[in-house]
């Protein structure tokens, strides 16, 4: 399986991370606390693709480019690795 060296972690090809619990979001704009609780309570993937980290979506002309922007200012420390060591893997 293909894996990446980030810093002193080692992840797969796709792996799942979430905000830390503490992360404070506060600070950040409404629709930015809604993304980032969402990324606490669900997690996101994040696929190695050579590139940096960068949070991507679907373009919508209703979404405001400049408050999402903000969101770069997170980090990978911001986030810890889910263990999915537990969930079914079909086809295994």
């Amino acid at each position: 399986m293909d894996s990446k060296i980030l810093g002193r972690r080692q992840f797969r090809h796709v792996t799942i991370l979430q905000d830390y619990p503490d992360f404070n979001i506060a600070s950040y704009s409404h629709t930015n606390q809604i993304i980032l609780q969402a990324l606490k309570t669900y997690g996101m993937m994040l696929a190695d693709n050579g590139s940096a980290w960068f949070i991507s979506g679907a373009p919508d002309p209703r979404w405001n480019d400049d408050a999402l922007h903000v969101l770069n200012r997170l980090h990978g420390r911001d986030f810890e690795v889910v263990d999915t060591s537990s969930l079914p893997h079909p086809g295994r």
